[in-house]
């Protein structure tokens, strides 16, 4: 994260405005886990990394020139081909990162799992991934104050005028973003075939990708 990282600010690539609260949220991630803070240490570690993982290998499919994710087509294309605000690139790579990646990533953690799992197991998954919301929370205000107020001066002008208000719809966004993340994973784990799985894929991709073109207009 950090080698791109300083890439892109080099470069003037608006991919780093969501990288850099991705990497500052890993960071966080990461001191948590070690705190304890978390009921399954192990699996919250390993689901970080295979998170990142989805991250990662989407740019190395847009580097070379494959078809990278069409939710992660969109962020790239907006990066270079509009002037958003900085809010913007972030909501729609948060998007993107959360609403797509992470329910494939709560299926492949889940799936080798879930039918062996006691209905208190199941509770326990579900209560780590409702933790991490509390992470975020606690992030976002230093995502605002180091990231999009030095990127964009009218974010500083939107944190004077409203406080904490701001920092408190993201969170409330972003976490209402996660639970509908965990009910699809949810209906992922119980198709009962690849083809009814392909369809709730396609489907969910379908809403994220609405959902960032309304994000790119504003809107």
């Amino acid at each position: 994260m950090d080698q791109t990282l300083t890439g892109w600010k080099q470069l003037g690539d608006r991919r780093c405005i969501f990288l850099g609260c991705y990497r500052m949220m890993t960071a966080n991630m990461m001191a948590a886990i070690e705190d304890g803070y978390f009921q399954d240490r192990k699996w919250v570690e390993r689901l970080l990394h295979h998170f990142a993982d989805y991250y990662f290998r989407g740019l190395q499919c847009n580097r070379r020139k494959n078809r990278a994710p069409a939710v992660w087509l969109q962020v790239h294309e907006a990066t270079r081909s509009k002037k958003l605000h900085s809010l913007q690139y972030l909501l729609m790579g948060v998007n993107a990162h959360i609403n797509y990646d992470l329910v494939l990533t709560l299926y492949d953690m889940l799936h080798p799992e879930w039918q062996e799992l006691t209905s208190s197991r199941k509770e326990l998954r579900y209560q780590d991934h409702c933790r991490v919301n509390d992470i975020i929370s606690e992030t976002i205000d230093k995502v605002q104050d180091d990231i999009l107020c030095k990127e964009d001066p009218i974010m500083g002008w939107l944190d004077a005028g409203m406080g904490r208000l701001d920092e408190y719809l993201i969170s409330r966004l972003i976490t209402g973003w996660r639970e509908e993340v965990w009910n699809h994973a949810q209906k992922l784990l119980a198709a009962s075939n690849r083809m009814e799985y392909e369809r709730l894929r396609k489907g969910f991709e379908s809403d994220v990708i609405k959902t960032g073109a309304r994000l790119s207009l504003g809107v």
